[in-house]
């Protein structure tokens, strides 16, 4: 069994690529976007929206609500299922969480599930506290875990006080759950023309009311929702809560999506497997040519 996996960093022009590559192979499509599994999340998240799928079936969006907990191995639990469901038709995996991406393609460690209580007792501490604990017991971890990632410090040291075991050591020991071979490709544009792109999509969310999003959600679940810690939400949430004013959230939205974009393009790129396709100087369809024409020799 074969799979294609389309990664990139956001804004890049994944979807489009991914649509027209599941007309031709009669695919679906599983999201791996660790933001658009959320309900409600859809402007901010640049969710595909029913009537621009084509008829073709999206999995993995819409899964939960907006502050709920959800982390790579659930997802990985998932997407492993639908895919055993799913032997011998043609899927496409398209997003740009390479975590998530990860996991499906290479194994996850067998770490244990949540645990809501030490997830509470987390969630009321200062990540300063946090990170200082985590480079305690875990340095390694702290060492390739941003401090200001909070959902994956936690994450870390929940796996601590859950098994007594370093999050460092068990997440290598990888298993993976599914029989599919993944042929890997991976989009980009010149840096320059990928960062005014995501201006530009920043702008087009604005127009779209994604302001009017945000308070909607805010009004359903308050405080809460800033758990998700999500580019796009955060900074809304500042600016209806009187700390910002729009033309700051919004500058914000696009300087820490460029800064995204830069991280996602970074963990691609360390990976040697993935063929790159620059979007600047290839059309989409020679792409998808490309695409097909390698997928049939895999």
């Amino acid at each position: 069994m074969r799979a294609i996996v389309i990664g990139g960093p956001t804004g890049v022009g994944k979807t489009e690529i991914s649509l027209k590559l599941a007309k031709a192979l009669k695919a679906e499509i599983i999201s791996v976007d660790s933001a658009q599994v959320y309900r409600g999340l859809d402007i901010g998240t640049a969710k595909i929206a029913k009537e621009e799928q084509q008829d073709i079936f999206h999995h993995m969006i819409d899964i939960v609500e907006p502050i709920k907990k959800y982390n790579v191995g659930e997802f990985q639990k998932e997407v492993d299922r639908i895919l055993k469901e799913r032997e011998g038709k043609n899927i496409i995996l398209v997003g740009g969480t390479g975590l998530y991406i990860d996991s499906v393609v290479r194994g996850l460690a067998n770490l244990p599930n949540g645990n809501e209580r030490i997830r509470e007792e987390l969630s009321k501490k200062d990540i300063d506290e946090l990170y200082d604990v985590l480079k305690t017991i875990d340095p390694e971890s702290a060492d390739s875990i941003h401090k200001n990632n909070r959902r994956r410090v936690e994450r870390a040291l929940e796996v601590f006080y859950e098994t007594g075991k370093k999050f460092s050591t068990l997440s290598k020991q990888n298993i993976k759950g599914n029989r599919f071979k993944f042929f890997k490709v991976a989009l980009e544009r010149d840096r320059e023309n990928l960062y005014k792109r995501i201006d530009k999509r920043v702008e087009a969310m604005i127009d779209a009311g994604l302001v009017d999003e945000v308070e909607t959600l805010y009004k359903v679940y308050g405080e809460n929702l800033r758990k998700i810690n999500i580019i796009g939400y955060s900074e809304i949430i500042d600016y209806l809560e009187g700390l910002i004013s729009l033309e700051r959230a919004i500058e914000l939205i696009k300087k820490n999506s460029r800064n995204y974009a830069k991280r996602q393009f970074t963990w691609f790129k360390n990976d040697s497997e993935y063929k790159w396709y620059n979007l600047d100087y290839i059309s989409v369809d020679e792409i998808c040519s490309d695409i097909l024409k390698s997928f049939e020799n895999y």
